[in-house]
């Protein structure tokens, strides 16, 4: 046994040495060129991102057809009240066709709504807005005017909720009509848009007072779960995600679907045009005021509105699946057999009774007994 081990050992050996002798000299600069044998097609640290197991992607070519096109609710078609209370985003018509919105590439996603309406009877995607601070120049609600300005030229229906005059949370003031506004948007969205400044490391108060006064559940009815999210914040220092962050979280604790995107604005003083101007064509030329400018987190938010729209098409066909879950399947199982028992000794005596009366129904005329007679 011990003969045949040497001679395996100095078969591999001899094996080795005649590899060594007889391989190719490789020079310097050989070795440069092809750093690996001819052999071998490896990168020189390996595939490092998978690229070998990567779906392909198509890339998706731009229709020059709806190059400065709209699907926005023409003024005749939409609700005078709704327009005027909650659309402040809205701009003159010469600006709202001329301005940064209007010139952006977002032919994928207006076919995509367009198809929606066409197989939904017109029904338009219902946004509900929200920002988190109530100061006369407030960057959350500048950010989300021009949020919503992207939204609505992309056909949705967005109504921004204004948050002056909300009670701060307590358990007395549920009737409030501000409380009661808020509960009712909720209800008739398909998707949250979420924008908050960031103060002292995170959301502000004005912000989570208005998700404070949102409930998981009323009765039956779940004012959030199955919706869309958007998030969004503005910094008036560095870029932080403190707060989409927390937006992030509040949004899975209300049941809803935040998109993977988001969008952290920071310096928010430098990121819009002033608001002041001197004459009409200043006021044209500046799109209206107070208005975002372009840079590379501008074109994030873009990203961000696109993302939530396609998101949103695609899950509000199958809004009663997501509202379907197994344990609260087992709860009203369990409540309605519960019911059913109790309700069976009820049902039997009632029968009881009713048999009995049956029985002596014959002999009974207006409650007097014939046989007595």
């Amino acid at each position: 046994m011990i003969s045949n081990c040497f001679k395996r050992r100095n078969i591999v050996v001899h094996r080795i040495s005649h590899l060594a002798t007889t391989a190719r000299p490789r020079t310097f600069a050989s070795s440069l060129r092809n750093p690996f044998t001819a052999t071998t097609t490896m990168h020189v640290n390996g595939d490092l991102n998978n690229t070998t197991v990567l779906r392909k992607t198509v890339d998706i070519v731009p229709d020059p057809t709806y190059a400065r096109r709209s699907l926005a609710i023409p003024r005749i078609e939409d609700e005078a009240q709704v327009r005027e209370k909650y659309r402040p985003f809205l701009c003159p018509k010469d600006i709202t066709e001329n301005d940064w919105v209007a010139r952006l590439e977002l032919s994928t996603v207006m076919k995509m709504v367009e198809s929606d309406m066409t197989a939904t009877g017109g029904d338009r995607l219902r946004v509900l807005m929200l920002f988190g601070s109530m100061r006369s120049r407030s960057y959350s609600r500048l950010l989300a005017l021009e949020s919503a300005r992207i939204l609505f030229r992309l056909g949705c229906d967005v109504r921004v909720y204004d948050p002056t005059g909300l009670p701060v949370k307590d358990d007395v003031s549920h009737d409030h009509h501000k409380v009661q506004e808020l509960r009712d948007l909720s209800k008739w969205s398909d998707g949250h848009v979420w924008i908050s400044p960031e103060q002292h490391g995170n959301v502000t108060a004005v912000f989570k007072n208005q998700i404070d006064w949102i409930p998981l559940s009323t009765g039956s009815v779940r004012p959030t779960q199955g919706r869309t999210l958007a998030i969004a914040q503005v910094s008036g220092g560095s870029q932080s995600f403190n707060t989409v962050n927390t937006l992030r979280i509040l949004g899975r604790w209300m049941r809803m679907f935040t998109i993977p995107n988001q969008s952290s604005i920071p310096k928010a003083y430098e990121q819009f045009t002033n608001a002041k101007h001197s004459d009409e064509s200043d006021y044209i030329q500046a799109e209206g005021g107070s208005r975002l400018m372009p840079s590379g987190n501008r074109d994030r938010l873009v990203d961000c509105m696109e993302e939530f729209v396609k998101y949103t098409i695609v899950m509000r066909s199958h809004f009663d699946l997501f509202s379907d879950r197994f344990s609260e399947r087992t709860v009203r199982q369990a409540k309605l057999a519960k019911e059913q028992q109790v309700r069976k000794p009820e049902e039997e005596t009632e029968a009881s009774t009713n048999g009995t009366k049956r029985t002596h129904g014959t002999d009974m005329v207006n409650g007097v007994h014939i046989k007595s007679l």
